[in-house]
């Protein structure tokens, strides 16, 4: 937090990526959500998002594909500023920056992690003082992913993915991530689930056990066999060029290769640090994605620097 003065105060949050080591989906609710049973892992990719008193509220965001991102009020950064604003009866007159280095429209959470980061930056930079509950009541309002940013590390989400239920994580586990050309809508992924699964007994979600286990004990080898993605059908027949790019991460000796989210980021687990480096110099050479990044988790979530 500087504080030159006054006037000048501002405040930067760090807010990591996640990736989803399970994602079981039930079938569509009347309201058109669907049950999750959804276990996070939150990685050390970051957004940083910088909070200055302003005359009235406006975004502004660079970094890689900062271009696609809105500026308007419909920005889950804006959308929490608002929020809280509206909670504490003021006037949500403030500068939101986002510098981006989480995938934009990658199903790692970046957006969901900039409303996070916002809330935290506009809390302690006007001294709301709101308390975990309170942040976190907000963050459900704002999506079904926010909440896990707010709170990081490992945790388990139930309901629409919002209810969280905090895991213990073991070890440190070793990522890639390879970015696609383009992005992947989370609603068009969504009714592509229901399509592919339509007049098929879908079950309730459960978290596996097998997961958790694997989180606790740190084993790469055992979570590679436990990892699912009930989404990753959707994705891949929106979007069947992932094929290739899971193949080529599992001919480089990946553990697990899955989409991550509802895509079209795909994500490899790798057994340690060295075996990494070696997939994400494979899949850079393979022509099959856009980009590369290597990550750990688990890592904190929203945190104020």
């Amino acid at each position: 937090m500087s504080t030159e003065s006054d006037e000048h105060v501002s405040v930067t949050v760090r807010v990591p990526a996640k990736v989803n080591v399970q994602l079981a989906v039930g079938p569509a609710r009347p309201d058109g959500f669907h049950d999750l049973a959804n276990v996070f892992l939150a990685v050390g990719l970051y957004d940083e998002i910088t909070a200055t008193p302003a005359d009235t509220l406006r975004v502004t965001c660079e970094g890689p594909g900062s271009d696609q991102v809105p500026l308007d009020h419909s920005n889950l950064a804006a959308r929490a500023a608002l929020a809280l604003a509206a909670r504490y009866g003021r006037e949500p007159a403030v500068h939101l920056h986002i510098d981006k280095d989480i995938p934009v429209a990658g199903g790692m959470a970046g957006g969901s992690a900039d409303g996070a980061g916002a809330l935290l930056a506009c809390d302690a930079l006007w001294g709301t003082g709101a308390s975990r509950e309170e942040l976190l009541d907000i963050c459900a309002e704002l999506g079904s992913d926010v909440p896990f940013s707010l709170v990081g590390g490992a945790a388990l989400g139930t309901g629409r993915g919002e209810r969280l239920t905090e895991l213990k994580v073991g070890g440190t586990f070793h990522w890639v991530f390879a970015m696609a050309e383009r992005g992947l809508s989370t609603p068009a992924v969504f009714r592509e689930f229901d399509r592919l699964g339509e007049g098929a007994d879908i079950p309730e979600p459960a978290a596996s056990q097998a997961v958790l286990d694997a989180l606790a004990s740190g084993d790469p080898g055992a979570l590679a066999v436990a990892v699912s993605n009930d989404l990753q059908p959707a994705a891949l027949s929106l979007f069947p060029e992932l094929s290739d790019t899971l193949a080529a991460g599992r001919a480089a000796g990946a553990l697990a290769a899955l989409v991550s989210g509802s895509g079209p980021t795909t994500a490899f687990l790798a057994g340690d640090a060295d075996g990494a480096t070696v997939i994400a110099g494979v899949l850079r050479a393979s022509g099959t994605c856009a980009s590369v990044r290597v990550a750990e988790g688990a890592v904190a979530g929203a945190t104020v620097v």
